[in-house]
């Protein structure tokens, strides 16, 4: 069967009518809103990615959890928390991948938090570096209903890889995912579906042709090639690829660079879900990785009051008036 049509049976499997009926008041709200230049709010979120912790083991140059760069409090996502805003959002979310930023696996109770999920009918994703997958945590894996995994592999030669991911081991990386697939396989299992995803910098490109043998060898269900975020982009980076069908930046001239893709002025993003951190704030998306616009606290407030509320109605606003004059949104191809 189709790597994509199995993650989509399962993710059909977990639907009911007033998920596909909140689904198409927020498509039409976001469509509504684009005609009449004003936020207009039908439903409540249909997904939500929910930060396990903000501690990582590596130490990557374009990510705040790995320059330890964060100027919001770091720590771990609590069980009650979590059950908290799960048990609120179970009705309508259709998808919770658990990560935002730092390494899932470090949150001892990760794991936990996944089957809870699974146990609720969400589809459940997550992304990791992939430096904790010993013979105990794919065991755990493969019983706590985990959907998708993503596994961040920007190298395919120790060399290349640290250079991008420091202070990790591509070996441990590799045998982990190895382990898992054969795993997996012995189970008669047919998840998490593995998604390989690869981070193209001009530091790595070369390596795509012995990347893409090796993935198939190997038996992932999908490899990604995703375009790398760079926050200091106007005057250029190494890590900007010769190949510009991988770069989300192209030169403009007198060594400064632009973003490919020009800003307009919306963002389905705004209306179809949100990102809550390790502490309960909740922020318009993955972006905001410092927690700059929080629209509210899900320790003393309800998903659904922050999702309508006003901070969260003027953030809409400002985006459809003009969406360059927020900051976390110059740097974005949505």
């Amino acid at each position: 069967m189709n790597n994509q049509w199995l993650s989509a049976k399962a993710f059909l499997r977990f639907l009911t009518l007033s998920k596909v009926w909140n689904y198409a008041l927020l498509w039409s709200s976001f469509h509504i809103s684009r005609i009449a230049g004003r936020p207009i709010l039908w439903g409540n979120p249909t997904t939500l990615s929910i930060e396990p912790t903000t501690s990582c083991n590596l130490r990557c140059p374009e990510c705040p959890s790995g320059l330890r760069s964060f100027t919001r409090p770091t720590g771990m996502l609590q069980d009650q928390l979590f059950e908290k805003v799960i048990d609120q959002v179970k009705g309508h979310l259709t998808w919770l991948h658990l990560y935002f930023q730092g390494e899932p696996f470090l949150n001892p109770r990760f794991l936990d938090m996944v089957r809870y999920a699974d146990q609720q009918r969400i589809f459940t994703s997550t992304s990791t570096n992939a430096h904790y997958l010993g013979e105990k945590q794919v065991a755990e894996i493969l019983q706590s209903g985990l959907k998708q995994l993503i596994v961040s592999m920007d190298g395919i030669t120790q060399e290349v890889y640290q250079d991008y991911r420091i202070g990790g081991s591509l070996e441990k990386v590799q045998n982990g995912l190895s382990l898992l697939l054969a795993e997996r396989k012995k189970a008669k299992q047919d998840f998490p579906r593995v998604i390989l995803q690869f981070l193209v910098t001009g530091k790595n490109e070369h390596q795509l042709p012995a990347l893409k043998t090796w993935a198939e060898e190997i038996g992932v269900d999908e490899l990604q090639l995703k375009t790398t975020q760079i926050y200091d982009f106007e005057n250029g980076s190494d890590l900007i690829p010769s190949d510009l069908g991988y770069s989300r930046y192209i030169p403009v001239g007198n060594g400064k660079w632009k973003i490919k893709k020009k800003i307009e002025n919306k963002c389905w993003r705004m209306w179809q879900g949100a990102v809550v951190t390790w502490d309960g704030k909740v922020v318009p998306c993955c972006f905001d990785k410092d927690a700059a616009h929080v629209m509210g606290e899900l320790k003393s407030n309800t998903m659904e009051s922050i999702w309508k509320s006003v901070p969260y109605f003027n953030f809409r606003k400002q985006l459809l008036a003009d969406r360059t004059q927020i900051e976390i949104c110059k740097n974005c191809t949505e």
